[in-house]
């Protein structure tokens, strides 16, 4: 496995808007929503460093945003002390966390193939809470449990926007619709339940990332999050996929905990610089 893969993963799974190529550097840009997609992929080793920060410093002014860089293992070799000695500073140290998917056996409980509108999925998997982006809405674990039916689609309805945007959303109506496009970008399942809770799994070859765990605050600490996850992880196993990843940020202890003890190892680490 390189040492970029998990860089090029999330990229994947959450397209920004605007790619711009600089260098063999991707500069993202989405509206200023989400530090994803609109910070600097610097992959692979570049001689000429700081003509390449003072390139990507002078696009993202003229874009009307901070300049953010996404630094993780494939990340050039030199930027990030770079970076600090130019006044950025750390933000989000995050951890990407994997499991195995066992394969699923025959006549297994189905765990719902994204379909137009929605279909029940079973679970049985627990989860904390976790934002969308790292730092970002993230509560504490649940430790109850419910029977209610997680229901996934292929497309985000205003219901499952309503509950991550009540959770994770920054900014108005525009900065919504963005978000939407965003995670629209990529093909990707969308699991919920009702307006309570909501999770998003984007099948990529082996891997299945999981994204926008959310719970609305009326409705924390019911076992939803844990239905989420599990039907979301059945979904991907389903579809052929024999790994999960997740980003977790470093400092919410409760949840890193909890994905240990369901199997759960950190295998990557990344952080934003920013000015």
């Amino acid at each position: 496995m390189t040492d970029d893969v998990f860089d090029r993963l999330v990229d994947r799974a959450w397209p920004a808007l605007g790619r711009t190529d600089s260098g063999g550097w991707t500069l993202r840009t989405a509206g200023g929503v989400t530090k994803r997609a609109n910070s600097v992929l610097p992959l692979g080793g570049r001689r000429d460093l700081e003509p390449a920060v003072d390139a990507a410093e002078e696009f993202y002014a003229g874009q009307g945003l901070p300049c953010a860089f996404s630094v993780g293992p494939g990340a050039a070799p030199g930027l990030d002390g770079l970076l600090e000695a130019r006044g950025y500073r750390v933000v989000d140290p995050t951890l990407v966390m994997v499991a195995p998917l066992e394969p699923v056996a025959p006549g297994a409980g189905r765990g719902g193939a994204p379909v137009p509108g929605a279909g029940p999925a079973s679970g049985g998997v627990p989860a904390p809470e976790e934002g969308a982006e790292p730092g970002g809405g993230a509560g504490a674990p649940e430790d109850g449990w419910s029977g209610a039916e997680v229901r996934l689609a292929a497309e985000p309805g205003a219901d499952w926007l309503d509950v991550w945007w009540s959770v994770d959303g920054r900014g108005g109506d525009d900065a919504r619709e963005t978000a939407r496009r965003i995670l629209t970008g990529v093909p990707a399942v969308y699991g919920s339940l009702g307006a309570e809770a909501v999770g998003r799994g984007v099948v990529q070859g082996e891997w299945l990332g999981v994204y926008c765990m959310a719970t609305a605050a009326h409705a924390r600490r019911r076992g939803h999050a844990r239905r989420i996850l599990n039907a979301l992880l059945s979904h991907g196993r389903e579809q052929g996929a024999r790994h999960a990843y997740l980003c977790v940020v470093e400092a919410n202890t409760a949840a890193r905990s909890l994905y240990e003890r369901l199997g759960f190892t950190a295998s990557a680490r990344y952080h934003y610089r920013v000015r």
